[in-house]
């Protein structure tokens, strides 16, 4: 398919980040955009904003007449809506042209030199980390993001066509549609298993997507990941490996080894020897491809982050409040590690919900030893996206399985009733699905009593 010659694009889902950055980008580049999405958020706010159409019912008549128009039209889908979607059908049964995002994504990418970021984990504020820092030195790229990033208050980074920054996601197999230049594993833990039925699948997937790299492409792969590849690690014998961590004033500070030189005092604000890996691939990469050392580290330094990732809401003497999109039980660990490496003698309160049934079903052991590592527990009711409740997963049964003795089950009615109740001096609210609504509630009821 020639996009160039479609002037329409309809776009089912519109307020899903991956596929609203699609419609940015589209609407830059002078194409029609509209479209559904089941409730008004800030992100369909934003693309209303820019003069695009978005509505809410499901129905036919809320098409816009141009968009009638078959030959000049394509509509773009995410697997995320239902098969029995009035306007999806309504498309396939009149021979549109009808593609996933990430088949359109493949299609954007094809002309450029694309960088690819995948990985269970770390792929939305790995694709900003080197978003930012190639748009710093000046490289003309477009980066599409799974995430708000901090820097330029979108998911993405407009600034020329030659190089494309995108994620490889796993879910679906989408990344198989992609062909990059350059690409990065950052994890392959066990996830998706409604899509892939077993672990060994999931990992094929990854082997799968390694050899679809153009030729000459290069791979890089976190050190100890089952894959042939430039490997990254932390203090270790990689090829990119950073060294001599310090934390200074909640900033890390430390070194990077790679295959041919040292760089030395490196700063970087994201807590969590995470966000450090996931730094330190963008970092290589980004050198790989030709940036100036120099000015990867200076655009490394002014690297704010991702909203929803690790993002502070309230900061004060008496109270922190944190908010993260940690939703696997290695996110969960994570988010521990960097809380408890900064705030050493502080109590943490975690709020947490739980994201999909069957996400619940298929780790509750390893969820309920993640969980049972914080002072005190909140849980809220499972988030459950596409699926249909599964008899006996419940936060009920995930509950009773977390050894803490400071732990609640609750409904979002009484949440702030529940938290005012903790003597904690940090509140961490972590999930995937609407528990980011519950942020502004909680900031606004804390606000004035930090």
């Amino acid at each position: 398919m020639n996009l160039n010659n479609i002037h329409n694009i309809y776009f089912i889902g519109i307020g899903g980040v991956g596929m609203s950055a699609l419609a940015r980008y589209f609407h830059a580049n002078n194409k029609y955009v509209a479209g559904y999405d089941k409730a008004q958020t800030e992100i369909t706010d934003g693309l209303v904003a820019l003069g695009i159409d978005v509505h809410f019912e499901d129905l036919v008549t809320n098409i816009p007449a141009s968009f009638l128009d078959i030959e000049k039209t394509l509509v773009v889908y995410t697997p995320a809506v239902p098969n029995n979607h009035l306007g999806l059908r309504y498309f396939n049964a009149n021979a549109y042209q009808v593609l996933k995002r990430s088949q359109v994504l493949g299609l954007i990418t094809e002309s450029t030199f694309c960088l690819a970021i995948a990985g269970t984990h770390g792929k939305t504020t790995t694709t900003s980390i080197l978003g930012h820092l190639m748009n710093e030195c000046g490289v003309p790229l477009t980066a599409f993001l799974g995430g708000i990033s901090e820097n330029y208050n979108s998911n993405l980074i407009l600034n020329g066509t030659e190089v494309s920054v995108v994620e490889a996601d796993e879910f679906d197999r989408s990344f198989l549609t992609l062909s990059p230049d350059m690409a990065c594993v950052t994890s392959m833990d066990a996830d998706h298993l409604d899509i892939y039925g077993d672990p060994s699948e999931l990992r094929k997937s990854f082997e799968d997507f390694s050899k679809r790299l153009k030729s000459n492409g290069e791979l890089f792969v976190r050190n100890g990941l089952p894959l042939e590849g430039i490997t990254y690690g932390i203090e270790d014998d990689s090829d990119y490996s950073i060294q001599n961590i310090k934390i200074a004033n909640g900033v890390y500070v430390f070194d990077v080894k790679t295959p041919k030189i040292v760089l030395e005092g490196l700063r970087f604000n994201l807590p969590g020897r995470h966000n450090l890996l996931n730094a330190l691939i963008a970092l290589a990469m980004a050198l790989e491809y030709g940036c100036s050392s120099q000015q990867l580290i200076k655009a490394l330094e002014t690297f704010k982050g991702v909203k929803r990732r690790f993002t502070y809401h309230i900061k004060t003497k008496d109270l922190i409040f944190i908010d993260d999109y940690a939703h696997h039980p290695e996110e969960i660990n994570a988010v521990h590690q960097a809380v408890r490496e900064m705030y050493p003698d502080k109590k943490v309160l975690a709020v947490f919900q739980p994201h999909l049934y069957t996400r619940t079903r298929d780790f509750i052991d390893d969820f309920a030893k993640s969980l049972s590592q914080f002072d005190e527990l909140i849980l809220l009711d499972i988030y459950p996206a596409r699926e249909q409740p599964i008899e006996g997963v419940t936060s009920a049964w995930l509950l009773n399985k977390i050894n803490n003795k400071n732990k609640k089950l609750v409904n979002k009615e009484e949440l702030l009733s529940a938290i005012h109740n903790s003597h904690a001096q940090i509140i961490l609210t972590i999930g995937a699905g609407d528990i980011g609504e519950q942020v502004k509630r909680i900031k606004k009821e804390f606000s004035n009593a930090s």
